[in-house]
């Protein structure tokens, strides 16, 4: 199993990249599961503009097959005005409608303070949803208090633990594929065709 943590922090080596790879070191210590993070700010993907998912070369192309390419996920983001960020965003505007189609999905973002905490509910969990990917019920929202020094909080390490489980359990409980009816066609103008 795949397990890819996505962090749409602005800032290298983050806290919400901290809190992901918390999560993901868990899942690596199952039998099979093998880990990998993708900080979104750090790999120079354009913006998106339309064009359809497989148009894009280079690094963007090589993000979009590393994200569809996984099985399951751990996705994050520091919460800017009660949603994620503008680079988190952007990479699920590139990515096809069906990459995350059961798929098993844990959710975490951070902020600091508890202010944006029901962002996890209100903002990711119904972009996951578009995408048709199955999320873990439970989150992680860690705020300032949850980090001491370099390390985290004991009761969040306890969360990202217990997140860690549930995401390998529920990703090894369903198969990747459909999930709910088709999409409808997206007929696309003749300048956003491929060529």
């Amino acid at each position: 199993m795949r397990l890819l943590g996505i962090s749409g922090s602005l800032s290298r080596g983050s806290r919400t990249s901290r809190l992901i790879q918390e999560v993901l070191d868990v899942a690596a210590q199952e039998p099979g599961v093998e880990t990998d993070l993708l900080e979104v700010s750090h790999r120079g993907i354009v913006f998106c503009d339309g064009r359809p998912p497989e148009v894009y070369e280079g690094e963007t192309r090589r993000v979009i097959d590393t994200v569809v390419a996984a099985d399951a996920y751990v996705v994050g983001s520091p919460m800017y005005r009660g949603s994620y960020t503008g680079a988190f965003k952007n990479l699920f505007d590139l990515l096809p409608n069906d990459a995350l189609s059961g798929k098993a999905v844990g959710l975490v973002a951070t902020g600091g303070s508890d202010h944006h905490f029901l962002a996890l509910e209100h903002q990711l969990r119904p972009l996951l949803s578009f995408f048709r990917a199955y999320t873990v019920p439970g989150t992680v929202y860690a705020q300032n208090a949850h980090f001491i020094g370099s390390g985290l909080a004991d009761d969040t390490r306890v969360a990202c633990r217990l997140l860690a489980g549930e995401v390998v359990r529920l990703a090894r409980a369903v198969e990747s594929g459909q999930a709910g009816p088709a999409y409808p066609v997206i007929v696309r103008r003749p300048d956003q065709q491929k060529p």
